[in-house]
């Protein structure tokens, strides 16, 4: 899918080339307008340049467009609205489109890849869904679930792209920043539909392409962020991503004093876009907060209209961000 040549991918230059500029949506740049007051202002004596205002309002973009599942004008809305974000950071920023066979016949899905290039041609992959769960009982917005995610990928890019152009030096690796596509199943249940393979477009034709490109070793991390805007943010380790990832991660949480929101035990998700990473051997890890409802430990707001902005803070954001970005340096250090 991205075949490297030196330090850069050559496949997104030339997606670049096809792609559509992304410039026809109505939204503001988060990057050019000023961050919204919510009223939830982050109160952690900010540890990184992670702007949790800014990611909010980016998740609160994502809202406005209403539901987003993939194949529709508001999933196009949204995307073309990252794009935007991506290139004002001054990142090279390509769709990647294919079309597959769903439960509601053929859809064209379009993932969205934006490169920091490092020293090293080698990539780590920082991740999001932007799509949402179609529902036809109610209207299902995702502000946690696609949004909060999406938003906070979108400051964590701005951040390094920045952190790059003030420093004048590369990163060791190249980071790959991905907004997948049709993470959502079309059917109800996750494996209701085309023999359990109803989810997680985006992310298993990302894999297949790497496969089929001969470039999966290049790829030496994943790093996948899912519901992680929660006003209780409770993020426990996750038993099925690869421990050294979620070593450093939840260490580097607890060095920071944030133990509380990602606390030292442990729960399965079972499926989601890190998989096909996994399964291809690829060293991955689900950063995502299953316990989002009206009581602790309670999931009751999880696809449901409840799904709203005001379940969602910025404070959360501010607080997986910094995790996420003071964690990398531990990253780094291991890939071998």
């Amino acid at each position: 899918m991205f075949s490297i040549r030196n330090t850069t991918l050559l496949v997104i230059a030339a997606l670049m080339l096809a792609c559509a500029d992304g410039g026809g949506s109505s939204k503001p740049s988060a990057e050019s307008a000023p961050a919204e007051k919510t009223g939830n202002e982050d109160k952690t004596n900010g540890k990184t340049a992670f702007d949790g205002e800014r990611a909010f309002k980016h998740a609160k973009t994502q809202v406005e467009f209403g539901p987003r599942p993939a194949g529709t004008p508001a999933n196009e809305k949204a995307r073309d609205y990252i794009v935007r974000e991506l290139k004002s950071y001054g990142l090279k920023t390509a769709l990647d489109e294919f079309t597959e066979n769903t439960p509601r016949g053929k859809v064209k899905f379009k993932n969205v890849i934006a490169e920091l290039p490092g020293e090293s041609p080698n990539a780590i992959i920082i991740a999001s869904h932007f799509d949402t769960k179609p529902f036809k009982e109610f209207t299902f917005v995702g502000a946690n679930d696609g949004a909060s995610s999406t938003g906070a990928v979108l400051e964590i890019a701005r951040v390094m792209a920045a952190e790059n152009q003030s420093a004048g030096r590369k990163r060791k690796y190249t980071y790959w920043f991905v907004f997948f596509d049709g993470e959502e199943a079309f059917c109800h249940d996750w494996s209701e539909c085309l023999g359990g393979n109803d989810h997680t477009y985006g992310s298993r034709y990302m894999v297949e392409r790497l496969r089929k490109e001969k470039q999966l070793d290049r790829v030496k991390a994943m790093i996948l962020l899912d519901m992680i805007g929660d006003k209780d943010l409770t993020i426990p380790r996750e038993d099925g991503s690869s421990k050294w990832l979620v070593d450093a991660i939840w260490g580097t949480a607890q060095d920071i004093g944030y133990a509380k929101e990602f606390p030292d035990r442990h729960f399965t998700v079972g499926d989601d876009d890190y998989m096909p990473f996994l399964r291809a051997g690829i060293s991955a890890v689900d950063i995502i907060d299953l316990e989002y409802g009206s009581s602790p430990e309670d999931n009751s707001y999880w696809h449901t209209a409840e799904d709203t902005l005001d379940k969602i803070s910025p404070r959360s954001l501010k607080i997986v961000g910094d995790v996420v970005l003071l964690s990398l340096p531990k990253v780094e250090a291991q890939i071998r």
